[in-house]
């Protein structure tokens, strides 16, 4: 009988226990792991002890696996992206409110961070919720967004004199400044429709949004503003404290995360593969 766990949080997430990523795991557990993602937008477990070949056999268990295009790589398996900073560094990987991909015409559906080697205090992770950043959204608001779309664009974080090509402290773990050039922006719905769930959930984010379609700029950056100082609300967030053999799988399309960058001196190493996902709607 399976001894799996799912505690959902306050904020967003739930905790998974009595589960081990090295076993072949069964499909009903399988079953439980996909319905508490599609429900709760992120899962964490502890005190995992998985190695390479695994992390990416539990990834192909939910989809292809996306090849990042800008971080840096595993020098043994591709699959893998690497999210590092040493202790001599100062700029992190992912330090502001975001969710990856949506610069994509098929965002990813989510990404499987583990933790390899972490810092004795720092380095958490925010991830907050775009289900219940929905449902709190005042009716007059929902009526504003209903049926919009917005343009998605990666050339001002990724592409030539973007914000991170601009980072020399970056050089060698985030690169490939022509393919970020290259990408076509996309637009997706203000609002979707979970392709698991079937829930509502925003689909902006500060990082890589960059207008409201149909709208002039200023009406477009008040009405974003409006939602991304909704959306930072921490009713909706769980921060989430990291350890050797620590992992989140957070989902895309219902979450936005922040790496905080609070462990100076102190070097972090996190491998995460990034699973591929669909068209929205």
């Amino acid at each position: 009988m399976s001894g799996i766990a799912v505690e959902p949080l306050e904020g967003v997430g739930a905790e998974i226990s009595g589960i081990d990523l090295r076993d072949d795991v069964s499909a009903t557990d399988m079953d439980t792991l996909k319905s508490a993602l599609a429900e709760n937008g992120v899962i964490f477990f502890h005190d995992q002890k998985i190695n390479e070949e695994e992390h990416i056999a539990f990834a192909k268990r939910w989809g292809t696996i996306n090849i990042n295009r800008f971080f840096a790589a595993h020098d043994k398996y591709p699959e893998i992206a690497l999210v590092a900073k040493e202790a001599d560094q100062t700029q992190n990987i992912g330090g502001g409110w975001h969710t990856d991909h949506s610069y994509d015409r098929e965002p990813a559906m989510g990404s499987i961070l583990v933790a390899r080697e972490t810092p004795e205090t720092g380095g958490d992770t925010m991830f907050a919720s775009m289900y219940r950043a929905y449902e709190t959204l005042d009716d007059d608001l929902k009526e504003e967004i209903q049926d919009k779309r917005a343009i998605h664009s990666a050339k001002h974080v990724f592409g030539k004199n973007s914000y991170y090509d601009k980072l020399d402290d970056l050089s060698g773990r985030i690169g490939n400044t022509k393919v970020g050039n290259e990408l076509d922006d996309v637009s997706h719905p203000i609002v979707i429709t979970h392709p698991d769930s079937g829930k509502p959930a925003l689909y902006v984010n500060p990082a890589f949004t960059i207008k409201v379609e149909g709208l002039e700029d200023e009406e477009s950056t008040k009405l974003l503003s409006k939602l991304y100082a909704h959306c930072m609300n921490l009713d909706l967030v769980h921060r989430f404290k990291w350890k050797p053999g620590s992992i989140a799988f957070w989902d895309n399309r219902s979450t936005w995360h922040w790496a905080l960058n609070d462990y100076h001196g102190h070097r972090r190493v996190m491998h995460r593969i990034t699973v591929e996902g669909s068209a929205l709607e």
